[in-house]
């Protein structure tokens, strides 16, 4: 019998939490003219913004330990609440929320400004990894985000 037989196998499994929320924002460069962000965004660009009905998925890959969880689900919930949720829910994401100023609040920035935000608090749990974000601003679309 060879060595590498003898040897654990690592069985890592990727968990997934879906929460969901609701807000208003607006697409709009500041760079840019007027004109250019209308031509860019389109009705996007509404001056008094408009709204969505996100979901976030949150996903994190880990080992899988005696207790049988990469992570409570739980204590994920609870992170999601605390970092994302109870801060977008409900709330103009241009003007509301702290840690989305100076973005255009695409779906794709909206990704990587909650992975920055995710990462320290579910990396810090032992064994876990945040492994990716997607932000959902419908039923059809939806921006993903991975660290490389």
């Amino acid at each position: 019998m060879s060595s590498e037989s003898r040897e654990p196998k690592t069985r890592r499994v990727e968990i997934t939490r879906r929460e969901e929320f609701s807000a208003s924002h607006r697409l709009h460069d500041p760079s840019l003219s007027d004109e250019e962000n209308v031509a860019l965004y389109g009705p996007c660009n509404n001056f008094h913004g408009h709204g969505h009905n996100y979901a976030l998925e949150v996903c994190l890959i880990g080992e899988v330990p005696q207790s049988g969880m990469v992570m409570d689900l739980n204590v994920l919930q609870g992170i999601l609440c605390e970092e994302i949720i109870s801060k977008v829910d409900h709330k103009h994401l241009n003007h509301d929320v702290d840690f989305l100023q100076g973005l255009v609040t695409t779906a794709e920035n909206l990704a990587i400004a909650f992975f920055e935000r995710l990462e320290p608090r579910i990396n810090d749990h032992p064994g876990c990894e945040l492994s990716c974000v997607r932000v959902y601003e419908s039923a059809a679309n939806f921006a993903e985000y991975r660290k490389v």
